[in-house]
């Protein structure tokens, strides 16, 4: 995508991929389909990053090793290949293959060349059935970098064993193979290594370049917000001054969990922060659904940031269903009613937060949504179904909808959320035009100098 160069580490990458018999025939694809994915991005060739792949179940079989396929297009050919072994799951057994043999200098390894790192990939959906705490501390010892996907019904005090430090960042998990492919944006990202771009100057941001790893993205200065482009800015207010009424619609079902339900209500401030709050500027509402709908607080009910960020703060997690539809038909309903604090005339703007597939209707509800006039952002983490956010957000889609794989990562959507939620200045206003005379003053000023 635009923003994006990325040149890989060269790195000897083994995957350690679990076949046994509780992973079924298409779930086996999925995690070939995932392994292909994160090889498509990586820079391979043998002075740069090289693959092997181990498959086990109750016996261990390597399937080609760090020094069999010298390009891309061969190693994705041996990886469609791969066949599952539908025993059972002997995962310390396949770490010891892996220290004694994919990784040796006679599999192609070049463990003692300082500049080339060491890492495994370990895709598992079950408890092992030996131990895997000593032979994964062995292997982190010989400089081996490990990275613990689970599925499923795994045993999550196993993936922490296995994973290397900080484990924040070396362990994940999905709820089911189809939503694997998801990790892939983590691990190319993982793999990427890149000059400074923003201090080259090797970029097309208007006003300012932040970097990121192996990329960079566009922002703007206090005043301005970035344009669907991703590059140019236009001036405004980001809420300063405008009046807004702003209902959060954030999804509390049992699969968010706890600890990220803690993320989700940082995620909520985060917001709040941007937002100038008052009777004639900012109004925010919060609402939690899971089986049943619960407004948390109506617009209006809080008159400035800190009370409001309070009483996000105080919510308590519902921990059942995800009836998304009655949510949304809640919000068009009741939300935004007069009785509950909206303003006429007032832009209305609905922030629906979801991490998983609704269990009732959806599309009557977000349709009346969007044809009310409300501005409707969905935002969808981990097994959220990208179709349903889609038929959420309101037009141009691409810009009312945000993803990502991890509850870590949402900080980053409440960041493009600010800058979105924009609300552009009138500009005949008398304070516009003031800007706008300032600003061609100043210019006219530095083409005379």
């Amino acid at each position: 995508p635009p923003g994006t160069l990325c040149r890989t580490k060269p790195t000897d990458l083994v995957f350690i991929i679990d076949s046994s018999r509780s992973v079924r025939p298409h779930e086996f694809e999925k995690i070939k389909v995932f392994v292909s994915r994160v090889i498509e991005a990586l820079d391979v060739g043998p002075n740069a990053t090289r693959v092997g792949v181990v498959n086990y179940a109750s016996a261990v079989r390597s399937e080609f090793s760090l020094q069999s396929h010298q390009s891309k297009a061969a190693l994705l050919r041996a990886v469609r290949g791969i066949q599952p072994l539908s025993t059972g799951t002997m995962t310390g057994l396949a770490i010891q293959f892996a220290i004694s043999r994919a990784f040796s200098a006679a599999e192609g390894g070049r463990g003692s060349a300082p500049d080339f790192k060491k890492v495994a990939i370990v895709v598992t959906d079950g408890r092992p059935q030996d131990g895997v705490r000593d032979v994964s501390a062995r292997a982190r010892a010989a400089g081996i970098e490990i990275f613990a996907i689970g599925v499923g019904r795994v045993d999550m005090g196993t993936l922490r064993q296995m994973a290397s430090e900080p484990l924040d960042e070396h362990v994940d998990y999905v709820e089911s193979y189809s939503v694997i492919e998801k990790l892939t944006h983590k691990f190319q990202e993982a793999f990427c290594v890149v000059s400074d771009l923003c201090a080259t100057g090797d970029h097309d941001c208007e006003q300012v370049c932040v970097s990121t790893p192996g990329a960079y993205r566009c922002a703007c200065r206090d005043g301005f917000s970035l344009n669907s482009d991703g590059r140019t800015c236009t001036a405004c207010n980001g809420g300063l001054g405008s009046a807004l009424d702003l209902v959060f619609l954030i999804d509390g079902s049992k699969s968010v969990r706890p600890e990220n339900f803690e993320l989700v209500k940082k995620f909520i401030n985060q917001i709040v922060d941007s937002l100038e709050v008052s009777d004639k500027q900012a109004q925010v509402g919060l609402v939690q659904y899971s089986s049943s709908v619960r407004q948390e607080f109506p617009l209006g009910q809080f008159k400035n940031k800190k009370d409001i960020k309070a009483a996000v703060k105080k919510m308590s997690y519902m921990e059942k269903g995800t009836m998304t539809g009655q949510a949304l038909k809640y919000l068009v309903d009741s939300s935004f009613s007069a009785i509950n604090g909206a303003r006429p005339g007032v832009p209305k703007v609905g922030i629906v937060f979801t991490d998983g597939r609704s269990q009732d209707y959806i599309s009557d509800a977000a349709k009346k949504a969007k044809d009310a006039g409300f501005r409707m952002f969905a935002v969808g983490v981990g097994n959220a179904v990208e179709d349903e956010l889609r038929e959420i957000a309101s037009e141009p889609v691409a810009e009312h909808y945000f993803y990502t794989a991890d509850f870590r990562t949402i900080s980053k959507i409440g960041k493009k959320l600010q800058m979105k939620i924009c609300v552009e200045e009138d500009p005949c206003e008398c304070k516009s035009i003031v800007k706008f005379q300032t600003k061609v003053e100043d210019l006219i000023s530095s083409l005379q100098q």
